[in-house]
């Protein structure tokens, strides 16, 4: 028994001498336990996706898209910018694309592809309601052609639009590729305040942070009107949100005011008051019942603008 039990802790004991002359001098087998150790712990390569980012995080390429001719620009042409947060961007609950094929596309990279959700131009890969709104605008026969080019980023609070922000190069970046493309811009649409209204941003350093992004775009030969959603609501906690929303609040009287300072900014559609928590599919983004109501606001707002710029 304790020759056996000698024989067991000398072979031990050499295992351990070997294994560190093996490593320290690179000798077999240290070598090639040590790659297959990293093979065994490597990360697996990502799987294959149909969808292309930038590095923030914005949907740049999409396999699926139908590329197609640009449509040129007539006095019966809506070209919409599209800016802001989640609920402009691709989070929403339902998808659209185009029903009427070239007629409502998808302008981005100086490309145009025909509209279905996701959009390139805005983060995530959801649905949104800006191809149901280019549908509606055609089907009430406000328009003949409806170019979108969205620009949202979930999550962005408005500083991040203003000069100095992340986000305004790009913004700069993206009026520069419609331009180049022959477009002129004809309503700029903003949907965001749910980030900063949980953030605790006050009403006025949201209107001087919004006012810049604006001055942004007039800098750079964007003329059109921009509408400003009232737009604060997002619930619950798993959405960066609060339990309960308080209607009264400092971003929304930002926003009211914002909407009636001139400047060539109009009140946009009101998302706060508009949906019920049936058309919000998690308490904060907004479903397919909510798309319809929103979309329809929308197409109100610009035919009214329509019929105003028209006398």
């Amino acid at each position: 028994m304790r020759k056996t039990i000698a024989v067991g802790l000398g072979a031990l004991i050499a295992m351990y001498v070997l294994g560190g002359m093996s490593a320290r001098h690179e000798i077999f087998p240290w070598p090639q336990l040590s790659a297959l150790k990293k093979m065994a712990g490597a990360e697996k390569a990502p799987a294959p996706s149909r969808y292309t980012f930038d590095d923030k995080e914005r949907l740049i390429g999409d396999e699926s898209k139908t590329p197609v001719p640009c449509p040129p620009q007539t006095d019966r042409t809506a070209v919409l910018l599209v800016l802001g947060q989640s609920n402009a961007a691709n989070d929403g609950g339902q998808r659209h694309r185009s029903n009427y094929g070239a007629r409502v596309v998808n302008a981005f990279g100086k490309r145009c592809f025909v509209a279905a959700s996701p959009l390139l131009g805005s983060t995530d890969t959801k649905g949104e309601y800006w191809t149901l709104l280019g549908n509606k605008l055609i089907a009430s026969g406000q328009n003949d052609s409806v170019i979108i080019a969205p620009l949202a980023y979930s999550g962005s609070e408005v500083a991040r639009w203003a000069a100095g922000g992340d986000i305004n190069p790009v913004l700069v970046d993206t009026v520069k590729q419609l331009q180049d493309s022959g477009y002129r811009i004809t309503s700029v649409l903003w949907v965001q305040g749910e980030k900063d209204l949980v953030i605790g941003t006050t009403a006025d350093a949201y209107q001087e942070r919004f006012l810049s992004m604006v001055d942004t775009l007039r800098q750079h030969g964007v003329e059109a009107p921009v509408y400003i959603s009232i737009a604060s609501k997002c619930l619950e906690p798993s959405n960066g949100g609060f339990k309960e929303h308080i209607p009264d609040n400092a971003i929304v009287r930002a926003q009211m005011a914002l909407s009636k300072s001139g400047h060539g900014i109009r009140e946009g559609a009101n998302s706060d008051a508009l949906l019920d928590g049936d058309d919000r599919y998690d308490d904060c983004h907004i479903g397919g019942s909510g798309a319809e109501k929103v979309s329809q606001a929308w197409l109100s707002l610009l035919r009214g603008d329509r019929l105003e710029t028209s006398r």
